[in-house]
């Protein structure tokens, strides 16, 4: 028995024929080996649909099933999910039957791991930015889910949906949706979590310690950027940034990134909001949130390269923030004119 389509939304797919959930089982069950990959800097969503997808595989295929997930190093609050210490951080040269690909709008942004999918011999993508124009042998994208946790679990049957899927899906629902707060979230959204609740998750812990709660390290990170705050447009636009050397200062790893831009964004009378933080490699990573489907900022991240949804997207600039924020602010204001806000 599969689940009912609670509310599927047209997909979008361009050089590439549509996924449903026939040819989703179709493609686990012939493939041999199998591998598992998301996007750069995983976040909630890509942890739970890479790990929902993994703990999905081995129920149908039993745990002698060779498959693995690929993703950058995931921060420790993800520990809890099933799988977790299976996950690869390195790439290594295999050559997979399959290739299943979540949350991830271009195949760029598999980064490391763009050569397992290159390589392997059938792919099947699973996606909800509305930037993503559809690649892979196989692939849906669903442009007003909630999350690609939310796709996934359209594609999955019953009979092989425990517990610990259900941790994963809910804890990508979570985090792309602000914990049900972004209008991302939908009647179906809230059915499928009901679905998760009733596998006995412990759905308080999942927002309060994979969410809401911080290290010491990001408490201060808070500190800073919130005492660097600034704003535009009369407040309209906030942002904040921070160096790599002042990251070093602090202590400041890369996953102590996550959760600072939802800070930033809840500020009074802010449309939208920018964090910009400075990276290893000399790059600047940009973060862009819209309080209102008046703005939408993966128009903005499209110009650097990025993308994302109307009101969450990002991408990566250059060095220059000051001029960087500029930049910003000019086409921030382009839209504010449109919505007869300026």
């Amino acid at each position: 028995m599969t689940f009912p389509l609670m509310k599927r939304m047209k997909a979008q797919v361009a050089m590439t024929e549509i996924l449903t959930k026939e040819i989703f089982e179709e493609k686990i069950r012939n493939a041999s080996s199998i591998c598992i990959i998301g996007h750069v800097s995983p976040d909630g969503d890509c942890a739970g649909s890479v790990l929902g997808a993994y703990n999905y595989i081995k129920n149908m295929r039993g745990d002698d099933m060779d498959v693995v997930p690929y993703l950058e190093e995931l921060n420790e609050k993800f520990s809890f999910l099933s799988g977790y210490d299976a996950v690869r951080s390195e790439r290594d040269d295999r050559r997979y039957d399959l290739a299943v690909v979540c949350d991830c709008a271009d195949p760029d942004r598999m980064g490391r791991f763009l050569k397992l999918f290159r390589e392997a011999k059938d792919s099947a993508v699973i996606d909800h930015h509305i930037t993503n124009q559809g690649f892979g042998a196989h692939s849906i994208v669903e442009g007003t889910a909630s999350s690609a946790s939310e796709v996934l679990f359209g594609l999955m049957d019953e009979a092989y949906f425990d517990k610990a899927i259900a941790e994963c899906i809910y804890t990508g629902i979570v985090h792309d949706t602000g914990v049900f707060r972004h209008s991302s979230t939908h009647k179906s959204t809230m059915e499928i979590a009901g679905k998760c609740i009733e596998k006995g998750i412990d759905f308080g812990s999942i927002i309060e310690e994979s969410f809401f709660a911080m290290t010491f390290e990001q408490k201060k990170l808070l500190g800073y950027l919130l005492l660097n705050l600034r704003q535009e447009h009369g407040g309209k636009l906030v942002y904040s940034y921070i160096s790599m050397e002042e990251r070093k200062r602090l202590g400041a790893e890369k996953m102590d990134m996550d959760g600072m831009i939802d800070n930033i964004r809840t500020t009074s009378g802010a449309m939208a909001a920018v964090y910009m933080y400075g990276t290893a490699d000399g790059r600047v990573k940009t973060s862009l949130r819209s309080n209102t489907d008046d703005i939408d900022v993966s128009v903005i991240a499209a110009k650097y390269g990025g993308g994302g949804h109307k009101r969450a997207a990002g991408c990566f600039m250059s060095l220059d923030m000051e001029n960087n924020i500029r930049e910003i602010s000019e086409e921030f204001g382009i839209q504010l004119e449109k919505a007869g806000e300026h």
